[in-house]
C-alpha cells in the first residue's frame, strides 16, 4: 500500500500533468491520490500498454509519468520509449530487482514496490527538474 505523504521539500509537482500507469487497481488509486494530494493532475490511472500509448498519443501534453514495469505479464517497455521520444520524464516501479531491468534503462529511476509514495514523489520530482 503507498504510505501517505506528510511534506515534500518542493512543490515541483503542482500543476503538473502526470501519467500513471500501475495494472493494481488499489495501488494505481492510491499513488493517484498521493499525487493529486502535492497538487497533481494524475492522468489515468491505465493498467495497459495500449491505454497508456493512447493517453500518450492523445492531445493533452504530459510533464510526467510514473511507470508500473509489469502489466498483467507485458513489459511496459513500449510505453517508455514513447515518453522518452517525447521527452517526458518518468520513473519505474517494480517488485523486481534492478537486475531484471534491460540496460537500455538503467539511468530510469526506480521505486520499488510496495511504493513509498513520499519517496516516489521525491523520485519524480528530481525527474522533473532535471
Amino acid at each position: 500500500m503507498v504510505e501517505r505523504m506528510t511534506e515534500l521539500p518542493t512543490d515541483v509537482l503542482q500543476g503538473r500533468r502526470l501519467l500513471v500507469v500501475e495494472d493494481d487497481y488499489w495501488l494505481a488509486d492510491d499513488l493517484a491520490r498521493s499525487l493529486e494530494e502535492l497538487g497533481a493532475e494524475v492522468v489515468g490511472p491505465v493498467g495497459s500498454i495500449h491505454d497508456a500509448l493512447a493517453q500518450i498519443a492523445g492531445d493533452g501534453a504530459l510533464d510526467g509519468a510514473v511507470l508500473d514495469i509489469n502489466l498483467n505479464g507485458h513489459q511496459v517497455y513500449a510505453v517508455a520509449d514513447a515518453l522518452a521520444a517525447r521527452r517526458v520524464p518518468f520513473v519505474f516501479t517494480t517488485g523486481y530487482d534492478r537486475v531484471a531491468v534491460p540496460e537500455t534503462y538503467a539511468a530510469i529511476p526506480l521505486c520499488t514496490k510496495p511504493t513509498d509514495a513520499l519517496a516516489l514523489a521525491k523520485c519524480l520530482a528530481a525527474e522533473l527538474t532535471r
